[in-house]
């Protein structure tokens, strides 16, 4: 006789509406000009969402001299560089920016920071994409944070005049504290708001210790190369549960969840949830399964596509 498992899924998961537009803008653009288009690094961070792109026309490269001459070329969810647009501009290509708006919506603040002149601090991961397009977008040095420690370690006096900034996909948690270093450190020092980080990272966030209430050990489902997916499996450790990250199902060692009865599920904002329901029919291969979601908050949010495509009808469009 099979043991029974209780699987209970986070809400909400997988996909947020950044990684929907930015998808679709891929696709929208095959769809107008035939394949195949270049984008430029992984669209987003998950290697089943590039399969299935590069399946339908796709070409992934990491820098722009890999693009040829008049090809359409797309920019990922992470953002780029000012310079990468600088250099496609020369270059005549016909370029979609599928930046992320809430990731537009940081840069933008950098820039006014800069024209403030204030001294700008980035909290985030070195060498992540989503940071080397922000540390390439603001016109002025940038100090790159990602712990309390590398605030007390900053060059910079205690009056100096100080901005900061965060990475969308960093734990809240952590985001705060690093915050609160540099507030206590600078008498003039300003910033969004900790709620003004990306509305799904939050969600998935709250979900997962919602979650880590509820059950004796979580899966996340996502890349090991996803910020947003690696915290979450942090997450469900600082909160006592023990927690894995897998990229598919194959990737899940039925081992782990040796004397497991209640397991939970969730999903990275890059995760498409065709992984979800993979893991779940690999489990129930081994268990008795009783699947339900629990309660959360419901997202409701939306981005539009970039003006040209809109405009453009299939196979007739021109990339602007």
């Amino acid at each position: 006789m099979r043991m029974p498992l209780r699987v209970l899924l986070a809400s909400p998961r997988g996909f947020c509406a950044g990684v929907e537009r930015a998808i679709a803008i891929v696709e929208h653009a095959i769809e107008a000009h035939d394949a195949p288009v270049y984008v430029r690094h992984e669209i987003v961070h998950n290697a089943r969402v590039v399969k299935d792109l590069e399946a339908q026309g796709a070409i992934f490269v990491e820098e722009l001299h890999e693009v040829p001459d008049g090809a359409v070329t797309i920019f990922s969810a992470h953002g780029v560089p000012a310079s990468v647009e600088t250099e496609a501009e020369k270059r005549g290509l016909p370029v979609y920016d599928a930046t992320c708006p809430l990731v537009s919506k940081v840069h933008n603040h950098g820039v006014r920071f800069a024209r403030e002149g204030r001294n700008i601090v980035l909290i985030g991961h070195a060498g992540h994409a989503e940071v080397e397009g922000t540390l390439g977008q603001i016109p002025a040095p940038v100090h790159l944070v990602a712990t309390v420690e590398d605030v007390a370690a900053l060059p910079l006096a205690q009056d100096a005049p100080v901005a900061y900034l965060t990475q969308t996909t960093l734990s809240v948690d952590e985001t705060r504290a690093v915050i609160a270093a540099l507030q206590a450190r600078f008498a003039d020092c300003v910033g969004p708001d900790v709620a003004d980080i990306c509305y799904a990272t939050q969600n998935r966030q709250t979900a997962v210790r919602a979650l880590a209430e509820r059950v004796d050990a979580i899966i996340v489902v996502g890349a090991a190369n996803s910020s947003n997916s690696t915290r979450l499996a942090e997450i469900a450790r600082s909160c006592g549960v023990p927690a894995w990250l897998v990229s598919d199902a194959e990737a899940f060692d039925p081992a782990w969840l040796s004397g497991t009865m209640r397991l939970g599920i969730t999903a990275g904002a890059s995760a498409p949830d065709v992984l979800v329901q993979e893991l779940i029919a690999r489990l129930g291969q081994t268990r008795d399964l009783s699947v339900s979601e629990l309660d959360g908050i419901r997202e409701n949010v939306s981005f539009s596509l970039p003006p040209a495509l809109r405009r453009m009808g299939p196979r007739t469009a021109r990339a602007g």
